[in-house]
């Protein structure tokens, strides 16, 4: 069996990332960046007053002896309509906060130190140094900067950075497009009455939201027979996706045909069984272009597996600098018995102290058909194999399961 590592390094193994597209800014929530993005302009353009207050000289405070100093209000800066003109020596300008700070002045002092004389002077009880309260010309970046590499799944707060860059169209990569097959006699769709032996599938609902969340385009194909004739109509169906995601049967069971129909189909098997729990019967292969992952039919293994294989592999086609999901380290809440051979994803509570320090907890039943333990889940305790027992306190491998 390979390890967890060594399934992932070949799962991804020659993954070569999908076309470039061009696309609006507000389609672009979780898309992948095909380019660096530099800024083409400053920003802030302009020198920005922080406060609502006076733009000033500073030079015309540099008498500290003094205990105020009258200057003549010559305008008024707003967000939007900045003043025209330029502040002299004995001069200010009544200015907002985000309003641009008129030529010849230097430093903004808040209206809180200032004395409002008349409609024509000001006593200004501060004395300001230069730069005092104003935002620089590209404070926040530089026309040339690079802000966003290659390879940047985009979020909310990029998506706000690129806007405020004044960009609204980028080349992000194509979405990988899955096809998800669950496989069974047992399985009938929600809302069917249950006959004799069948269960309801639940597991491509959760994979699609998964797949989705992180960015691919998923379509569910529904449910094939336990017959190489079902599965081979349904494997055909599915052709024209970029990856294709079978849900039980490749086990070497009498009724498990996934892997015979898709090798009937061309399919070239890179590897089957992984030292990990759950979810050891993981198979990976390639039909033609298309990557095929085939997961346990156990709800918690297939999640699991979707989780650890096939996100990354939709984040590698998207050109992705970072596909794997990230280990942080938390201390233990419970102890933890001494791990086995194969790297065990134990479902977990990550929790906050009364310090407010994160704490993380295995739910007490692994059984990996239980999805109601599955949904009270936030997170993933990693054990590697043959790791030794752990006492509340010691830090252990946590992946934080992200709510798609």
């Amino acid at each position: 069996m390979l390890s967890v590592e060594q399934a992932q390094q070949r799962l991804l193994s020659g993954v070569v990332p999908l076309k470039e597209e061009q696309i609006l800014l507000d389609q672009a929530h979780r898309r992948v960046l095909a380019n660096n993005l530099t800024a083409p302009m400053n920003q802030p353009p302009f020198p920005a007053s922080a406060m609502d207050g006076y733009a000033v000289c500073s030079s015309d405070f540099s008498n500290q002896s003094e205990q105020g100093v009258k200057v003549s209000i010559i305008g008024t800066s707003r967000a939007g309509h900045p003043y025209p003109g330029q502040v002299g020596k004995g001069q200010a300008v009544c200015i907002f906060t985000g309003a641009q700070v008129p030529e010849g002045g230097d430093a903004v002092v808040p209206q809180e130190d200032c004395e409002r004389l008349d409609n024509t002077e000001v006593l200004v009880n501060h004395f300001p140094l230069s730069g005092e309260f104003v935002r620089p010309k590209g404070y926040d970046f530089n026309q040339g900067d690079l802000l966003l590499e290659t390879g940047t799944q985009l979020n909310y707060r990029h998506l706000a950075l690129i806007a405020s860059m004044n960009v609204p169209q980028l080349w992000v990569r194509q979405n990988p497009r899955v096809a998800i097959l669950a496989t069974g006699d047992e399985l009938v769709p929600p809302g069917t009455p249950l006959g004799p032996g069948q269960i309801v599938s639940s597991v491509p609902f959760g994979m699609k939201a998964l797949i989705e969340g992180a960015g691919g385009k998923a379509q569910t194909l529904g449910i094939a027979k336990d017959d190489l004739k079902s599965l081979t109509q349904m494997i055909e169906k599915a052709r024209d996706f970029d990856v294709l995601v079978t849900i039980g049967g490749v086990s070497v069971g009498e009724h498990d045909l996934v892997q015979q129909a898709l090798k009937d189909q061309g399919m070239q098997l890179d590897f089957w069984k992984i030292a990990m729990r759950p979810g050891k019967p993981l198979m990976v292969g390639t039909l033609d272009k298309q990557k095929v992952i085939g997961v346990p039919g156990n709800p918690v293994s297939a999640l699991i597996c979707c989780y650890i294989f096939v996100l990354p592999l939709i984040r590698a086609l998207q050109g992705s600098k970072n596909p794997h999901p990230v280990l942080q380290k938390l201390p233990l809440q419970t102890p933890v018995a001494e791990n086995k051979a194969r790297q065990h994803y134990m479902r977990a509570i990550i929790e906050t102290d009364k310090n407010n320090h994160p704490l993380v907890s295995c739910i007490e039943d692994q059984d990996s058909s239980l999805q109601a333990n599955f949904a009270k889940a936030n997170a993933l305790i990693a054990r590697a194999p043959h790791a030794p027992s752990a006492k509340p306190g010691d830090l252990v491998d946590v992946l934080t399961l992200d709510d798609y």
